[in-house]
């Protein structure tokens, strides 16, 4: 048996299988994410440019506005939850470095 492998399981507490199903979903969502917000902006877009109607082209400049506000939100998430994980873990007594171990294992982080 690998060491290394005994290593990341010990990270983990023995869930390294379920945190690399976790980071893969989250990184097919940080690549969904964006290409989904260029297309639906663009048929928003182009249907309101399409009408020739003005009250409908700034309604879909809202639309747009709000979904890349979303999709900036979900994108940052990751990271966001990185950096408070790291406060905290400052702050504690003893082994501070497990949580960030196991996401480096994962792939996670680098």
């Amino acid at each position: 048996m690998d060491l290394a492998l005994i290593g990341a399981i010990d990270n983990c507490g023995g869930l390294l299988p379920i945190v690399k199903v976790i980071a893969a979903v989250i990184k097919i969502f940080m690549i969904i994410i964006p290409i989904g917000l260029i297309i639906f902006g663009t048929i928003d877009l182009g249907k309101a440019v399409i009408a020739s109607d003005e009250k409908e082209v700034k309604a879909a400049q809202g639309r747009l506005i709000k979904r890349f506000i979303y999709a900036a939100l979900v994108f940052f998430v990751p990271m966001l939850v990185s950096v408070i994980m790291g406060l905290v873990a400052a702050g504690e007594q003893g082994d501070t470095a497990s949580w960030s171990n196991c996401a480096r294992d994962a792939g996670i982080i680098n």
